[in-house]
């Protein structure tokens, strides 16, 4: 379903195992990065009634997300850590060229977010099924769902306000160069590294 080129490596979980702060403390800001996309999309695009009010949703849903993360850290007695940078993220969002029309760069964006939150899914499922953590594979196997539901939504957007032709060529395009990045990652108990 959800089209990525290079699956995960299973062991990935082992890492993750190994520091389950780490890969929390990634996993609550990636939630926040996630309600800050949405929001910078309402500030960049805001005639676009549509699409305002579905990231107006996603934004509290994402904050949403990030406050469940925080409690499951609390639980655990551990602490929220420093952000730290994603890689993954600094690496993908170096594929389209700069420049172009607005509506170019609106398509652009709805396609990194719809990969992001693809890979995010595929993570979950991966916790969700392999983590000795019974509730954290609880946990993650709730969150997988929203992720599908965003990835689904934002390719939407990108067809939408795109060139259908155009806008699944670059999809394709983008899932080719996510699989070259993806072979340098899943070493650390990050969320998407």
């Amino acid at each position: 379903m959800l089209g990525l080129k290079l699956p995960t490596d299973p062991r990935w979980v082992n890492i993750v195992e190994m520091n389950i702060e780490e890969i929390l403390t990634d996993h609550a800001y990636c939630e926040q990065k996630a309600a800050s996309m949405a929001i910078s999309l309402i500030v960049g695009f805001p005639d676009r009634t549509e699409l305002v009010k579905e990231m107006i949703a996603l934004s509290r849903e994402e904050m949403g997300h990030f406050n469940m993360v925080h409690e499951k850290i609390l639980e655990r007695n551990l602490k929220l850590g420093r952000e730290r940078k994603d890689e993954y993220v600094i690496k993908l969002m170096q594929f389209f060229p700069k420049g172009g029309s607005k509506t170019t760069h609106l398509v652009h964006k709805l396609l990194y977010a719809a990969m992001i939150e693809a890979r995010s899914c595929e993570r979950f499922r991966l916790l969700s099924e392999n983590i000795s953590d019974t509730d954290l594979a609880e946990f993650y196997r709730k969150l997988m769902v929203s992720e599908a539901n965003h990835y689904t939504m934002f390719l939407k957007f990108a067809r939408h306000y795109g060139n259908r032709e155009e806008v699944d060529q670059k999809w394709q395009d983008l899932l080719d160069y996510e699989a070259e990045i993806m072979k340098d990652l899943g070493t650390k108990e990050t969320m998407h590294g």
